[in-house]
Order: structure tokens, then sequence, then C-alpha cells
């Protein structure tokens, strides 16, 4: 396997390591998430929360009775699917009828977060057709190349949208006060990984973001960017307040679009 990125030549990572460590993350992942899908399959819907002795849940459960839900008949909240889909949880109504800047900002972090995932998704999708020795009308680095400009773009939008959230939570007094340690936590994640991805394309290409750094140091900006990003966007989310990216539109779902 060739040369992934590393902090130096002897602490390197090939392709293959890194696929092993996103493998190791996303089952940590699935994890997670089966341990909240029981949870809920009990009744348990706030945050850390624990089943009540005795009652033991059931992902299985949960799924049967949330899609039950969703498809059953309602004379409360009944709209289509497909317009809770677009306007509830893609355009986020909800949140714009309450405060516009607020919708701007969790508009910038959702499309900028879940198109850089769905990019990276198709640049693994290149790399992996490309080692099973599946032709492909380009190479994984011109593809890389074609991905640039959306990643690019989608990045400035991420980044937008973490300013935003930080200036809120420094200026507006009402955030500020309800804002606790954790959520600065998170927050400061979501901002190294966006920061940390431009530093590592920016060394890389010599643009922008470079600083006048070393190209030798882009390979250990690429590899800190990778682990942090495979850690915090995916292995971490079922255990930390983010599991709302997952949870919200599933009770969105359930309620037919209801409050």
């Amino acid at each position: 396997m060739t040369y992934f990125s590393g902090f130096s030549y002897l602490a390197r990572m090939t392709f293959f390591q890194i696929m092993v460590f996103s493998t190791i993350a996303i089952v940590i992942f699935l994890y997670g998430m089966i341990g909240n899908l029981q949870k809920w399959g009990t009744g348990v819907t706030g945050y850390a929360l624990e089943p009540k002795e005795g009652q033991k849940g059931s992902a299985i459960r949960f799924l049967k009775t949330w899609w039950a839900q969703v498809t059953a008949e309602s004379h409360h909240n009944g709209k289509p699917i497909l317009e809770i889909l677009i306007l509830d949880i893609l355009f986020q109504r909800r949140i714009l009828k309450r405060s516009g800047l607020r919708w701007f900002m969790h508009i910038c972090i959702f499309a900028g977060w879940m198109t850089l995932f769905a990019l990276s998704g198709l640049m693994f999708a290149v790399e992996m057709t490309e080692k099973i020795g599946i032709e492909l009308p380009f190479t994984p680095a011109e593809f890389r190349d074609m991905l640039a400009i959306p990643n690019y773009i989608f990045g400035y939008i991420l980044l937008i949208g973490v300013l935003i959230a930080v200036i809120r939570r420094l200026f507006v007094s009402e955030v500020r006060q309800a804002s606790i340690m954790y959520d600065w936590i998170l927050l400061a994640g979501v901002f190294i990984i966006t920061i940390s991805g431009f530093l590592a394309d920016g060394i890389r290409t010599g643009i922008i973001w470079s600083f006048g750094l070393d190209p030798s140091t882009a390979p250990p900006a690429a590899l800190f960017h990778s682990i942090i990003s495979l850690l915090f966007c995916i292995a971490y989310v079922p255990y930390s307040k983010y599991i709302h990216v997952i949870a919200t539109p599933l009770a969105i779902l359930a309620n037919k679009g209801g409050e």
C-alpha cells in the first residue's frame, strides 16, 4: 500500500492502515448508536440518561415502533413525508421561524458538514475501487482535484457557520449564559477540524492557508486532520450532544413535522 501521511518517515500510515482506523471509528459509532436505540426503546429520551432498573431496551423494537408511527395516519401534523424531509429537516424551517441568524448558522454548519462528509465518502469509494482493480475514467488523484472546488466552497460555508456560533456564544448574553463548558468543547472540536482541513490542503498546494510552511509538513497536517475528523465527526457522535443530528430528524418524522 502506498504512503498516506505521517509525522515522520518512521511514523507514517499507509492507505490500508488509515482504512483500518476508519473501520474502528465506524464500529465505535455503530456500537454507540445501538446503545442509544436500546435506550430509546425503553422510553429514555434524555441525553445520557440510563434505563430504569429492570427495563431492557431493544433497538429493533424502537425502530419498529418509530416506523409504525411514521407510516401511521395522523389527524395532527399530518404532513407528507417528502415535505417534512425537504422543509423541516433539510431546509430547517422550524428554526427559521424562531431566528433568521440562528437558522443561517445552522444551515451553514449542516450543509458544510454533511456535504464535506459526502465528498469524503465519494473519495473513499474511488480509492477503494482503484485498490480492488476496477478501472475508472479518472485516477484517485484526478478525482481529488475535481473535488477541490466543492471542498473549498463547503469548507468555507462550514467555517462561516462555526464562526457565527462562536460569536453568538461570546457576545449574545442569553446564549453565553446558557452555554456550558461542554458546549464550548463541541464547538472547539468542529472549529479545529475545519481549520486543520484548510491548513493541510493549503500546505500541500501552497495557496492561501499555507502560511509559508514547509511542504514537508503537509503529510502530518493531513494525518492530524484525518484522525481528529474520524474520532470527533464519526466515533464521538453517539456519545455527545451531536446525537441530535440523528435524533432530531427521527423525532420530526415520527411527529409528522409537528413541534
